[in-house]
């Protein structure tokens, strides 16, 4: 995998060259300074707790293995009760929060931080919020949806691997779903004798502070690692273009309901199968 460390940091871009530059060409960049002037310059984890504290959340934990794109949470618990786990000093924390709808429990939130204007959109008033403590990881994946994503990134730092949909091919992919099952938890040590298909993959190498936001082109795939206890939030956009609104609606209603069923009835088998094959096929697309 080649590492390319140097992407667009932009500030004070405006809607017209935000659009022309960087959503209709679909490439990526960071924007500096969304959330100046905004209450949101001023997030931290207790502000978190005070407007969330008691509300109980689907936590999901990275020692349970996923065989499926898209699944629920593995634990539930008050909101203030995970805030206190992520901050624990730990090497690795297992748990995160995943597509949490924060802005749905307060409202004060939204007003904190609404959408920005150059990203503003039929999907403007919903706003996901993503939590994790001291290494905690999210496995390499696209959207479900194909949406382009607008990520602004609080309070901690957090690394992120970016990779193009055109290298999807070499990305491991089973059948049916939208994350790979190579293993990149050794980020800068990857093990290419088990994973050759990779060699073929060019990947932007991005690390995050408070304030900063990543726009994420429509499909492209992404792994993070939370270098510190962090929390983002992630605006999205319709999907650009005609075959990812296709992709987008196919992954959402057949391909999505096909692998859930398929667990369902076969189990490891289906796991087993969809797994050997998506070493198989990357492989041989990769010429191996």
């Amino acid at each position: 995998m080649e590492f390319i460390r140097k992407i667009d940091v932009v500030e004070n871009i405006s809607e017209k060259d935000f659009l022309n530059h960087y959503f209709y060409p679909q490439k990526p960049c960071i924007i500096k300074g969304l959330i100046k002037n905004t209450a949101a310059e001023h997030w931290d984890f207790d502000y978190m707790k005070k407007e969330l504290g008691n509300v109980v959340v689907d936590v999901f934990d990275n020692t349970i293995n996923k065989t499926s794109a898209y699944v629920g949470g593995d634990k539930k618990m008050k909101f203030s009760e995970f805030i206190d786990e992520i901050l624990k000093n730990e090497d690795q924390c297992p748990y995160r929060l995943f597509l949490f709808n924060g802005f749905k429990h307060s409202v004060q939130l939204q007003k904190d931080f609404p959408c920005p204007t150059i990203f503003k959109g039929i999907l403007d008033n919903v706003g996901f919020m993503f939590f994790g403590g001291r290494n905690t990881i999210v496995r390499m994946h696209y959207d479900i949806d194909m949406s382009a994503v607008l990520h602004t990134h609080f309070y901690g730092k957090k690394r992120v691997l970016l990779v193009p949909y055109e290298y999807s091919q070499y990305m491991y992919r089973p059948y049916f779903n939208t994350y790979s099952i190579a293993d990149f938890s050794y980020i800068d040590d990857i093990d290419y004798e088990k994973w050759p298909a990779l060699r073929k993959v060019k990947a932007y190498d991005i690390y995050l502070e408070h304030g900063d936001s990543l726009f994420m082109p429509c499909g492209w795939w992404h792994y993070m690692i939370y270098l510190e206890p962090s929390f983002s939030v992630a605006y999205r956009k319709f999907p650009y273009g005609f075959n990812n609104i296709v992709n987008g609606a196919l992954n959402l209603t057949t391909r999505l309901w096909t692998d859930k069923l398929l667990n369902k009835f076969f189990g490891k088998k289906w796991a087993d199968f969809k797994y050997n094959k998506a070493l198989e096929n990357s492989n041989k697309l990769a010429g191996l």
